[in-house]
């Protein structure tokens, strides 16, 4: 998960294509923190279910900052996956409306839906779609990455005017956490194109195939940190010098699925009754994750919205039902937790110094 190459003699190199290695071999220095507080927002990963988060945002632009961004409202953005996409246009100043357009006017070319049919050719469709998906990915990148290229054109990371942290993983199966600029051991991941960290974070293994930036490929940072609210967490408390009961955190999360065992799991427990493992294993870790974060900062000081305990969860890629029924629960999120979300969109929070890149010499 580290970040740079470096001359220093305090970091050790990394070997051409594999991150992972190049380490601090000493504590990370900390950067001086004024006595306020430090805020963060971490959103996770769940396909075109981001079209939740990015509602509860677009409420709290319209209704507490007259429409202005939300991103500028905290010091970090920690996002995975979707979450990386709303997380770099919120980094990049655009508006959660924005983003939420995004989604909602091109979702069904990013993810197209398969032909409706009826009886027995509906199932042999569905047969058919599975062993298709057996031998490659579901989906072709290009839809994506034609909005991508539209909303971030060869704006590279460092432009970035909020600190960002976003996980993917690399081919060498390394977790990776490309990072802004914001501390000086951060000197690698500005140069990459907004673009190509979007696609190297939401590159889901089935869904979309990897991506590849320079001589290194990544796939999605779902896989292994789908709430990255631990990420960010860490990331702040490593480069500043903080106290971590005056840091408050907003979690949004994209629906989560109900967890319980099923019946063939308990009496069979086979490879077949456990094909879903790998979603479970993600909701889990999510739990953990917010679970410590709120350890860490108190319960006071964290915030999380999620649409939990779902029988049917959406699929990340059904576009349909992901328009039709997560706005409506965003507006509910947004007007049952409306004065936990006012605190947090108070005012802009001041802009961050950049080390590296076209920012640094910004005042």
């Amino acid at each position: 998960m580290n970040q740079t190459t470096s001359e220093s003699e305090d970091l050790a190199p990394i070997p051409r294509g594999i991150r992972s290695t190049g380490v601090r071999r000493s504590r990370r220095p900390q950067q001086p923190w004024p006595s306020d507080e430090f805020r963060i927002l971490s959103i996770d990963g769940g396909g075109i279910r981001g079209i939740l988060p990015a509602t509860i945002l677009e409420l709290c632009e319209r209704h507490f900052l007259g429409g202005s961004s939300a991103g500028r409202c905290f010091d970090m953005i920690a996002g995975t996956s979707t979450g990386g996409i709303i997380a770099l246009g919120l980094g990049r100043g655009k508006t959660a409306a924005e983003i939420l357009k995004l989604y909602t006017d091109h979702g069904n070319e990013i993810f197209p839906p398969e032909p409706e049919a009826e009886g027995i050719a509906r199932i042999s469709q569905k047969w058919l779609r599975i062993s298709r998906n057996v031998h490659r990915v579901r989906y072709s990148p290009h839809a994506l990455t034609a909005q991508l290229e539209k909303t971030f054109g060869s704006d590279v990371y460092g432009e970035s005017e909020s600190r960002l942290v976003i996980p993917t993983f690399d081919a060498h199966t390394k977790v990776n956490v490309l990072k802004t600029p914001h501390h000086p051991d951060f000197q690698v991941d500005w140069q990459k194109r907004m673009v190509d960290v979007a696609l190297a974070t939401s590159a889901a293994p089935t869904y979309l195939p990897p991506h590849r930036i320079g001589t290194q490929v990544f796939a999605d940072g779902g896989v292994w940190a789908n709430n990255p609210v631990m990420l960010g967490l860490v990331d702040a408390l490593t480069c500043y010098d903080l106290d971590r009961h005056k840091i408050r955190i907003l979690s949004l999360g994209c629906g989560s699925g109900e967890l319980r065992f099923t019946e063939q799991q308990m009496v069979r427990g086979g490879q077949w009754d456990w094909r879903d493992l790998v979603s479970t294993a993600m909701d889990l870790s999510s739990q953990n994750a917010d679970g410590q974060a709120r350890l860490l900062v108190g319960a006071d000081r964290f915030c999380r919205l999620d649409l939990p305990d779902q029988v049917h969860p959406i699929p990340l890629d059904d576009f349909k039902a992901a328009v039709s029924l997560l706005p409506p629960e965003g507006e509910r999120l947004f007007q049952e937790n409306r004065q936990q979300l006012a605190a947090f969109f108070d005012g802009p929070r001041p802009a961050y110094a950049a080390h590296y890149g076209p920012r640094a010499a910004a005042p």
